[in-house]
C-alpha cells in the first residue's frame, strides 16, 4: 500500500473510460417529462472523474473517442474548460456516436435516460493507448463500462499491461452498468478479471457481490481481493464503507445530507479519495474525504459541474460531522 500511496502522491493520472453529454433538469423536484429548463454539461463516469480530479488539485489526462461531430467537440470543449488534457481524446466518423444521459433533480422514482447505442468510447483501439506516454503520469484509471465492448475492452487490458511494465499502479472502479453489457456471465468474468489486474479496487456491496457470484459475498470477494495485497474499498450507501488491506479493516460513515438527486456520487467519491490521498491524506481520512465529496454533489444539479473544489470541499468539512456506522 505504501508504494501505490506513494505513485498516487504524483498527482498526474491517465484516465480510460468514456466522455458523454448530460443534460438534466436544472428545476430541483422537478420531473424530467414536465420540464422545460433543461442545462448541458461534460458526462460519462471517467470524465467525472478527471474534472472532480483536476477541481481537487490533480492532473487528469482522459484516453477515450468521442464522435466526429457537434456533441463530440462539445464533450471535448468542456473537457478542456474543467482543465482536463484531452491530447489522447480522438474522434471517430461513422455512425458512432458520444453517449447520452438525461436526468432530473429529484430522488422521487428517479429517471435517467441513457443513449449509448453504438456508443463512440468503445472504439479506443490498441494502437490509441500504445500512443499514451505512460512515463508522464503516476498512475492510471479505468472504470468498469470501459470493458463492456471491444474494441475498448482489449485495448484497455492492453493499456494495464502497459502501466504495469511503466511500473504503475493500477485504480479499478468496478462502475458496473447493466445496460452496457451483453450479458451478466460475461460481465462478470471480466470485471473479475479487471479487478485480479489492479492495485485498488473501488465499489459498492452489489459490484463486489456481482464479481462474486452471489450478491451475499460481496464482502467476501472484497476481502479476498484485499488477501492478495490489493487495497479494496467496499461502499455499503448509507451504512459507510469498509476499507481493505492485508494488515487491517477500517470502517467509515457517511456524511448526511439533503440529496436531490442520487447520480455522480460514485464518480465524486473516486476523485475525491485519489485527491485526498494524493495530498497525503491516511486512508482512513482519504476516505471520509471521498464521502464528503459524494454528499455534496448529490445535493447539487449536475455532475462534474457539482464536483467540490479543494474550497468547497474544506468548507463543508467545517461544518459537517461525519455519521459513524
Amino acid at each position: 500500500m505504501n508504494d501505490l500511496f506513494e505513485a498516487i502522491k504524483g498527482k498526474k493520472f491517465a484516465v480510460f473510460g468514456r466522455a458523454g453529454i448530460d443534460l438534466f433538469c436544472d428545476e430541483v423536484g422537478v420531473k424530467s417529462e414536465n420540464s422545460q429548463i433543461f442545462r448541458s454539461d461534460l458526462g460519462g463516469s471517467s470524465a467525472n472523474i478527471c474534472a472532480g480530479l483536476v477541481k481537487l488539485g490533480s492532473q487528469a489526462s482522459l484516453i477515450t473517442s468521442v464522435s466526429d461531430d457537434a456533441i463530440g467537440r462539445f464533450a471535448l470543449n468542456r473537457l478542456r474548460d474543467y482543465g482536463v488534457e484531452t491530447k489522447y481524446v480522438k474522434a471517430v466518423s461513422g455512425e458512432c456516436r458520444t453517449s447520452l444521459a438525461i436526468y432530473e433533480s429529484t430522488l422521487e422514482n428517479f429517471q435517467n435516460v441513457i443513449y449509448r447505442n453504438n456508443a463512440a468510447d468503445f472504439q479506443v483501439q490498441i494502437a490509441d493507448v500504445d500512443l499514451v506516454d505512460y512515463s508522464n503520469y503516476s498512475a492510471i484509471i479505468t472504470a468498469g463500462t470501459v470493458f463492456a465492448s471491444e474494441p475498448s475492452r482489449a485495448s484497455t487490458f492492453h493499456a494495464i499491461e502497459n502501466a504495469r511494465q511503466a511500473g504503475m499502479p493500477v485504480i479499478f472502479d468496478i462502475d458496473y452498468r447493466p445496460y452496457s453489457w451483453p450479458s451478466a456471465e460475461i460481465a462478470s468474468d471480466v470485471l473479475s478479471k479487471a479487478g485480479m489486474s489492479s492495485d485498488l479496487i473501488v465499489g459498492n456491496d452489489e459490484e463486489f457481490g456481482f464479481m462474486a457470484g452471489d450478491y451475499g459475498k460481496g464482502l467476501d470477494k472484497a476481502k479476498e481481493l484485499a488477501s492478495l495485497g490489493k487495497t479494496v474499498i467496499y461502499k455499503m450507501g448509507e451504512k459507510g464503507a469498509i476499507s481493505l488491506t492485508e494488515e487491517k479493516e477500517i470502517k467509515t460513515g457517511i456524511y448526511p445530507t439533503s440529496a436531490i438527486k442520487p447520480v455522480g456520487a460514485g464518480d465524486s467519491f473516486m476523485a475525491g479519495l485519489l485527491a485526498s490521498i494524493a495530498d497525503g491524506f491516511n486512508l482512513k481520512d482519504s476516505v471520509l474525504r471521498a464521502s464528503a465529496c459524494a454528499a455534496i454533489v448529490v445535493s447539487r444539479p449536475g455532475c462534474a459541474g457539482a464536483m467540490p473544489t479543494v474550497d468547497e470541499l474544506g468548507a463543508f468539512l467545517k461544518t459537517h460531522s461525519s455519521k459513524a456506522t
